[in-house]
């Protein structure tokens, strides 16, 4: 079920959200938000792949610089200053990402004589790893469409800053925190996100691949190996479920299949783990239509949530695909191919989810306003996720 890609709309929602966040004309103190941010960079990167405008590929470049020099710096209401790294400024500009990148939330970190308040927490800036493994990603996509390997080197850097800061092994079972603190010296909520240790080995994998083909093309750029950190989330992953009904959460999950489908593509041996998350996935879906939040208005709706799992939907059809091509690489072919024909099933879905957020009357409601930005970004992946969904 191919749509037709209304590349005028997906124009329009880069083109408000470029003015809107002040990354053109650029604010003296402009709003960057680190997971809208990703899937930014992938929608101009999309962009420029549909029209060969170059001038979106421009508008990536300055959004990775502009994140760095925002996100990778202590916040304008901090005693501290400079980069969050405690980098000098020539070395900090070198090495962006070696501090890791804040949030971006409006307020700044819990401190530490402060008791901890869950619903004040969601305001409070730190950092997220799950919002680090998307700026990794989309670092990633930057070095594979410019050729340019400053992008992966600050992926890698990343990869190895956070795995340091949220892995803890210090309780015999090596575990992940959910947020850090924004110099990743104390844990800010010490429960481990459901799809952490999942996204970390599939990401730290992508940017392997990717550093080997580098590697190859420049020896001497000798970039820095995952091994040690594939190897870390190897284990944390273990006997894990990764089963939910979150709208957000089954997107991701749908996404880090075609993501796996790919690195085996590479020749990694993950068939297994594919197996595992398009079950999980299909028992979400299974269970999300059964609550059929559809039926309810705009006001009780999340769009990022709804629109994170479209996303993830229509990956399926590419994931199709590649398993019809590459039938050679799975031995459990008729297993992978009934389960994609039923997840297929849910491609309607995400039209279904598309049409209402794209339809105006449905963008006027609090609970679209509220999340304004991160809504826009996700409507825009949505509508044209190419770019999002390769690795």
């Amino acid at each position: 079920m191919k749509q037709n890609i209304d590349i005028g709309t997906i124009k329009d929602i880069m083109h408000e959200f470029t003015a809107l966040t002040g990354l053109e004309p650029s604010f003296k103190q402009p709003k960057r938000y680190l997971w809208t941010d990703a899937f930014a960079v992938c929608n101009y990167l999309e962009i420029f792949h549909l029209t060969n405008d170059h001038s979106y590929l421009e508008l990536a470049a300055n959004l990775v610089d502009q994140v760095h020099h925002t996100l990778g710096r202590h916040r304008e209401d901090d005693t501290r200053k400079g980069w969050i790294s405690g980098f000098t400024e020539y070395e900090g500009e070198l090495h962006p990402t070696k501090g890791g990148l804040r949030i971006g939330k409006p307020l700044n970190e819990r401190q530490t004589n402060k008791l901890y308040d869950e619903r004040l927490e969601w305001d409070q800036d730190g950092q997220y790893y799950h919002y680090l493994t998307k700026w990794m990603h989309a670092l990633n996509r930057m070095s594979r469409v410019t050729e340019d390997p400053i992008y992966i080197i600050w992926a890698l850097e990343l990869a190895q800053t956070a795995h340091v800061g949220f892995v803890d092994s210090t309780v015999g079972r090596e575990r992940m925190y959910w947020k850090m603190s924004i110099d990743l010296s104390r844990p800010l909520v010490p429960s481990m996100g459901q799809h952490d240790p999942l996204d970390g080995f599939i990401t730290y994998n992508e940017l392997q691949v990717t550093a080997n083909d580098f590697n190859k093309k420049s020896p001497d750029l000798n970039l820095p190996n995952l091994k040690t950190e594939i190897e870390d989330m190897t284990h944390i992953c273990r006997g894990l479920n990764w089963t939910t009904n979150d709208p957000l959460g089954i997107g991701g999950i749908l996404s880090d299949a075609l993501r796996i489908g790919q690195l085996i593509k590479y020749g990694l041996p993950y068939e297994r783990l594919l197996e595992e998350v398009m079950n999980s996935a299909l028992l979400g879906l299974d269970s999300f239509v059964k609550y059929n939040p559809q039926n309810l208005t705009a006001e009780y709706r999340l769009a990022f949530r709804e629109l994170g799992l479209s996303i993830g939907i229509k990956g399926l059809e590419n994931l199709k695909a590649l398993i019809k091509a590459n039938t050679c690489l799975f031995s459990k072919i008729e297993s992978l191919k009934q389960l994609i024909e039923s997840l297929m099933n849910y491609l309607p879905l995400a039209i279904s989810i598309e049409e209402f957020w794209t339809d105006r009357r449905n963008q006027e409601v609090e609970t679209w306003i509220e999340h304004k930005e991160i809504n826009m970004m996700m409507l825009a992946t949505s509508l044209a996720p190419e770019e999002f969904l390769k690795i």
